[in-house]
């Protein structure tokens, strides 16, 4: 691990719990938004990653919705946070019960608003209650339908088909978004060169009704031409 690394990782490592403890007492989801996305634009900043967003006359300012995101790297829900920066939507991301136990995301995931999925229990009734409740309050659901990250050579890997019953259950139109840069390489970059700069690229698509009976993940495949 080169100098860089290290100082970049232990500065991450203090920013996310330092704001993991902050959230501990914000409720209201408006300034959870502020303070999520204040800790984004501050760790983005840090290791000098910009993010680019295309389409972003696409996004609604406000609603409720089931988005949906690619996932490459740990940082992209960062990203996400901050293509949403100019509207009202705020979401629930679904976390792995890995992320919940984490020393380093721990804290964070916990309090900035999540919902915990354990897929080693074999009933699933707690955590659809859960997503349930969330929407009632007025919250988005952000969700990776991959299930994990992509660490393939393919731009895409399988949906789980978890997020299709989220969308039906709570009848949340669907918002898809498609990281194009590999986040996992831009943020290897970046912890391994000091001043190297790096851009990453988000694309908003086109709401998709929850009613949709063709296969979501084609529909989303076309529309960022993946």
């Amino acid at each position: 691990m080169n100098f860089n690394k290290l100082k970049l990782s232990l500065y991450a490592l203090l920013l996310t719990n330092y704001y993991g403890f902050k959230l501990k007492t914000i409720t209201n989801s408006i300034e959870k938004k502020r303070v999520r996305l204040f800790y984004a634009q501050r760790l983005l900043k840090k290791l000098k990653i910009e993010v680019e967003i295309k389409n972003a006359d696409k996004l609604k300012q406000n609603g409720q919705y089931l988005l949906l995101s690619n996932h490459r790297g740990v940082i992209d829900p960062l990203i996400v946070e901050l293509a949403l920066a100019d509207s009202e939507i705020f979401g629930l991301w679904i976390s792995k019960k890995e992320l919940y136990n984490s020393p380093f995301f721990g804290l964070f995931v916990r309090n900035a608003g999540s919902i915990l999925l354990d897929r080693e229990k074999s009933q699933m009734g707690g955590f659809f209650s859960e997503t349930k409740a969330g929407v009632k309050q007025g919250n988005s659901i952000f969700i990776f339908p991959e299930g994990t990250r992509n660490k393939s050579d393919a731009s895409l890997i399988e949906f789980k088909e978890g997020f299709r019953i989220i969308a039906l259950k709570n009848r949340l139109p669907i918002l898809p978004v498609f990281i194009r840069t590999h986040t996992h390489t831009a943020l290897g970059a970046s912890l391994a060169k000091k001043n190297i700069n790096k851009t990453v690229s988000i694309e908003i698509g086109d709401v998709i009704d929850y009613k949709e009976r063709g296969n979501i993940q084609e529909i989303y495949k076309k529309m960022f031409n993946i």
